[in-house]
């Protein structure tokens, strides 16, 4: 754009979280920056959403993942704002007709953080200690690395997540370090779970920007966001999801990430007890990152069989 030629900034919807809001204003810093303008120009705009209304039950009971975003992009598409900011694990996989995802920033840390009141570590937990999580993807994993544990639901954001293993309502909690990273809490964290035990949920860690379709000159402004490494990795993620017809419903874990040219992906299915798992990995180019995503999970899918599925579905 010429220098001195009016720019008309953004409007930037976000969930009313501390953590939504951080990342907001990293996506306005960014925009700030590839453009040169002021923080007036980008008004960051919250809004509360039926995900964060509902703490009395889980998600997968009210509707699932689609509970973070439904507001968001109302107000996307009625104008109300520009732009909508979203963690990339809260999209569902199929967007509103008129929406598309226009950039990914770069990623963070895709590992899960394990925060201990009665141990440091989740496997010096105490037989039959409760761990507090809402997602289902951790809620397996714990009991697959510890079927001696108890699992129960912890809603709410992190701040009320930690106050409440500060009240004693659990033994433990898993968040993810990204977003601990993002509020400036990483001192929360007493044990950063490896990624071979606890793989990531797809799209963890890394934020995405929601536009438009046909707004060309929302598109021009986030070109310069875009991470090619991560979207071609979030590309490959949500292709899994999509190929298992991913939801709140099910413990699905996904990891892709580009190294020199090659994409390279590992997947993982549950079963809600921790006892039933299916695992796979592929790799191939960047390029190719949504077919090697659709493919895995395809595989995936026909190796547990349908029976895998029709047993909690």
């Amino acid at each position: 754009m010429q220098t001195g030629e009016p720019i008309e900034g953004l409007r930037i919807g976000t969930r009313a979280s501390a953590l939504a809001l951080a990342q907001a204003h990293e996506a306005r810093a960014r925009l700030m920056a590839a453009h040169g303008l002021p923080e007036a120009a980008f008004p960051v705009v919250p809004i509360t959403t039926t995900g964060d209304r509902i703490q009395d039950r889980p998600l997968a009971e009210a509707g699932g993942k689609g509970l973070f975003t439904k507001e968001l992009e109302d107000a996307l598409l009625d104008g109300r704002i520009d732009i909508a900011v979203h963690s990339s694990k809260d999209m569902p996989t199929s967007l509103p007709d008129g929406l598309e995802i226009a950039a990914f920033l770069e990623r963070e840390d895709v590992r899960d953080v394990f925060i201990g009141r009665a141990a440091a570590r989740l496997e010096d937990l105490p037989q039959g200690a409760l761990v507090g999580s809402s997602s289902l993807r951790r809620q397996a994993l714990v009991r697959r690395l510890r079927p001696d544990l108890r699992v129960g639901i912890f809603r709410g954001n992190v701040q009320t997540r930690l106050r409440k293993l500060g009240e004693g309502l659990a033994d433990g909690t898993l968040l993810a370090l990204a977003g601990l990273k993002r509020l400036g809490m990483t001192g929360a964290a007493t044990q950063i779970l490896p990624l071979d035990l606890f793989p990531p949920a797809p799209g963890q860690g890394a934020i995405c920007i929601e536009s438009r379709v046909r707004d060309g000159r929302v598109r021009a402004m986030l070109a310069p966001l875009m991470h090619a490494p991560t979207g071609h990795a979030l590309g490959c993620e949500r292709a899994f999801l999509a190929a298992l017809d991913g939801s709140c419903r099910m413990p699905i874990a996904g990891h892709a990430w580009v190294e020199g040219d090659r994409l390279r992906f590992s997947g993982m299915i549950l079963s809600p007890d921790g006892t039933a798992v299916h695992e796979i990995a592929a790799e191939g180019r960047p390029a190719d990152a949504v077919g090697i995503g659709g493919r895995a999970g395809a595989e995936i899918r026909a190796k547990a069989g349908t029976a895998f599925f029709d047993g909690w579905a």
